[in-house]
């Protein structure tokens, strides 16, 4: 407000302000003036002007972009989905001979699939062992959980110690330390 109030203390900016709010064909075109840019490109021999406006660069690019990745990955997916599907058509059921076993790809239908089952998925068998593979690991561990619980549970019964943590010189003096420990307690007669 301070600015406004100092503006207005000129004369010039009351006078203009004055004179556009008194008219409104001024105001109108104040608002225009300010919300569209033009530039004179004639210098003065008629009415060309060149309208600024906001650039559309971007939006340009986004539909470049987008029409490019359209033809690179829809339309050749499109030209093999046709070709799959009208040339080449569903597998039909036959009789197998008695010493043929069908591979694990041949069990699909769609043309597609099969080619998915038989160059970009893992075989059903190695996916199984796989599996079995892991669920062995984590037997063997829970084998070995189960024996810890158990050699930690003797240790607390039996007042023990892990010695094969230790160098064998330190088991010395754990001995001779719980003998001290036993000696005491014997003393104190609790």
């Amino acid at each position: 407000m301070a600015i406004f109030s100092s503006l207005a203390r000129s004369g010039q900016f009351s006078a203009r302000l004055g004179a556009i709010l008194a008219n409104p064909t001024l105001l109108q075109a104040s608002k225009n003036a300010l919300t569209t840019g033009t530039r004179s490109m004639s210098g003065g021999h008629g009415p060309k002007n060149f309208t600024i406006t906001p650039s559309r660069f971007q939006w340009h690019k986004f539909k470049d972009m987008f029409h490019y990745y359209i033809m690179i990955g829809l339309i050749p997916v499109g030209a093999v989905v046709f070709y799959a599907n009208v040339f080449v058509g569903p597998a039909t059921l036959t009789e197998t001979p008695e010493d043929y076993t069908p591979k694990h790809w041949e069990y699909h239908r769609h043309p597609i699939t099969r080619f998915i089952a038989r160059y970009i998925l893992p075989h059903p068998q190695q996916e199984y062992e796989k599996m079995l593979h892991h669920i062995y690991e984590e037997n063997e561990k829970a084998q070995i959980r189960a024996l810890e619980k158990d050699v930690r549970a003797k240790m607390a019964e039996r007042s023990d110690y892990q010695s094969y943590y230790y160098r064998p010189a330190i088991g010395k003096y754990h001995r001779v330390a719980k003998e001290a420990a036993e000696e005491l307690e014997a003393l104190r007669g609790d």
